[in-house]
């Protein structure tokens, strides 16, 4: 151990024997000790949220510096989010000294040591000891179980490599989750193969929850774990960006160079951790998806964090924009963009012969990458799910790795208007017909707390709409305007868009079934904001003003609830999680 660690206390070292202890000091600070862990001290602990994990196994097949480094971030952050008693078990290599084979592993019954230290970031410290003979079955066990009767968080630090999988597995297979973290390097996936195979030989009928992390620094190819994905046949769960020590970060031990986004990357694992978790789920819409940036302008102006993003069609264009950074009030430039003068026209380039549809939506693409480039999904600054349909299968598909605009583009295809997307040999269709709220996509990933947008108009909106089209306008068009439109009706004859023609009907048959769809998705979020959208026209991308202020409006409504959804206090809602994954991802 070094004494350029973040955290420099006192820290006890065991062997994993228990009989080889020694202490290294690692600067000064004050140590808060747990003492007298016996059973005549013992009491139990409040139950913990039925979301969280009070023990979490952390693999790792990253240089030691970053390991140790994010682990401690990540116990931090733990215990700030959560305000409980957080014990992180870093398992280490021991190369040399003069204890006894049998005194470096543990064999039989673990013993809690009579003190813990505890470091100024509020979390305690356990250094163990891996010598020559492996930890044993029988000592993982009581370790897991006794630090579960005086912490509410464990987290098991551990290198993954040929001799530690034997061992490893059992920590796995003791833990609620497991988080498998790894740099792009491709030589690395034979560790995590073997790993997988004994935690699923040994697992039951519901195996532990095992999810890729991806490490990464600031000049590594994202593309790199795309590959990664297909190598070890996981996809990546989540990404911690400019990781120190890793292609052009900064390898500061100290923590005073970390990014704001290394930051807040390790804060979002602890929040999935403790159960804490807050995603937004956008519906499709078409122009009415506008309503989705008055919605984050309201949420970025109360300070109400999100974590995680899953969009269908035009919620997955939005989502994108803001997954990769811009905030409610550069999302709302873009928009206005629209209002120009034959602005719609930019976004037309027709397919001909129109034998798969009319449009073949490029237009739509080039208008994303004017923003967002050429970005992956490892690249974003906040994770995105984004949703299409398998035009050859029928199934619901994922989009979370590889290059984001293809897959927006994809889940934007309205069959019928646009000519469906191809993508590494797969043909997708828009989002919105398979999902069109995709809540379950964000309770699948175990998100706790889901906020839902839902600007597909219900049915009582549309009656109402088609209500008050029927009441006597008090203006109409003058006299010689009528008389020019009965005699020459070119609108309604050539323009394919026109109310009544083919796109408008294909449109709105859609809406019927996305409305049950949507409806059904609803019960499964703890909170729906539905803006006051009537029966506007899908193609009504002049007036984003309008559905951005009708947003902002929904939100402002329930911003209390959405206040005390975040903070964790209960909502009178029904809705429970998804119970199994529905969804192939791609």
């Amino acid at each position: 151990m070094n004494g350029e660690r973040s955290f420099g206390n006192e820290v006890e070292r065991f062997s994993a024997g228990g009989n080889c202890a020694q202490r290294t000091v690692r600067g000064q600070g004050s140590d808060e000790a747990l003492s007298s862990f016996t059973d005549q001290t013992y009491s139990p602990l409040p139950a913990p949220n039925s979301l969280s994990h009070r023990v979490v196994t952390l693999a790792f097949l990253s240089e030691p510096r970053v390991t140790d480094l994010i682990s401690e971030q990540l116990a931090a952050a733990l215990r700030t989010e959560t305000g409980e008693m957080t014990v992180l078990v870093r398992f280490e290599r021991e190369t040399g000294g003069d204890c006894r084979k049998a005194d470096l592993s543990l064999n039989g019954e673990f013993h809690m040591p009579p003190q813990i230290h505890r470091t100024a970031a509020g979390f305690h410290i356990l250094i163990l000891g891996v010598g020559p003979e492996p930890p044993s079955p029988a000592g993982i066990a009581s370790l897991v179980s006794q630090l579960r009767l005086h912490f509410h968080h464990v987290l098991l630090a551990a290198p993954v490599d040929e001799d530690s999988a034997p061992w490893l597995a059992e920590c796995v297979l003791r833990s609620s989750l497991t988080y498998l973290l790894t740099s792009a390097k491709i030589g690395e996936s034979q560790f995590v193969h073997s790993l997988v195979r004994r935690v699923r030989s040994r697992s039951g009928p519901q195996p532990p929850r095992v999810k890729l992390i991806g490490c990464a620094g600031r000049e590594e190819e994202s593309q790199d774990f795309d590959q990664l994905t297909q190598t070890v046949a996981l996809p990546v769960h989540l990404f911690i960006h400019d990781c120190p020590g890793l292609a052009g970060a900064s390898a500061s031990a100290s923590g005073t160079a970390l990014s704001g986004l290394f930051r807040a990357d390790v804060r979002r694992l602890a929040r999935e951790i403790c159960g804490r978790w807050v995603g937004l789920a956008l519906s499709s819409g078409a122009a009415k998806g506008f309503a989705h940036v008055g919605v984050i302008q309201v949420l970025e102006e109360n300070g109400i964090e999100v974590d995680i993003v899953a969009g269908s069609s035009m919620g997955a264009y939005v989502g994108s924009l803001w997954a990769y950074g811009g905030d409610g009030a550069e999302l709302e430039r873009i928009a206005r963009e629209m209002e120009a003068r034959w602005s719609l026209l930019s976004l037309v380039d027709p397919a001909f012969p129109p034998r798969q549809g009319f449009l073949r939506g490029f237009a739509v693409k080039k208008r994303l990458m004017r923003t967002i480039g050429q970005v992956r999904f490892a690249g974003l600054a906040r994770p995105l799910r984004v949703v299409a349909g398998n035009l050859a299968t029928l199934e619901r598909v994922i989009f979370s790795a590889g290059e984001v605009a293809p897959a927006v583009h994809a889940s934007c295809a309205v069959p019928g208007v646009c000519v469906p997307v191809t993508i590494d040999g797969e043909t997708y269709i828009d989002g919105g017909i398979v999902d069109p709220l995709p809540v379950d996509v964000l309770r699948e990933m175990g998100v706790a707390r889901v906020i839902a947008v839902d600007v597909i108009p219900t049915l009582e909106r549309i009656r109402a709409g088609l209500g008050a089209a029927r009441e006597p306008k008090r203006s109409s068009p003058s006299g010689v305007r009528q008389v020019f439109r009965r005699l020459l009706p070119v609108n309604q004859q050539l323009n394919y868009f026109a109310r009544g023609n083919i796109l408008e009907i294909l449109m709105r048959s859609l809406y019927g079934a996305q409305i049950r769809v949507a409806e059904a998705s609803s019960r499964l979020a703890d909170l729906v904001l539905r803006p006051d959208i009537g029966d506007d026209r899908w193609l009504d991308y002049r007036n984003p003003r309008k559905f951005i202020a009708l947003g902002r409006a929904a939100a402002e409504r329930r911003l209390e609830e959405i206040k005390a959804l975040v903070a964790g206090k209960e909502l009178n809602h029904e809705q429970q999680p998804a119970s199994a994954a529905l969804a192939a991802t791609a």
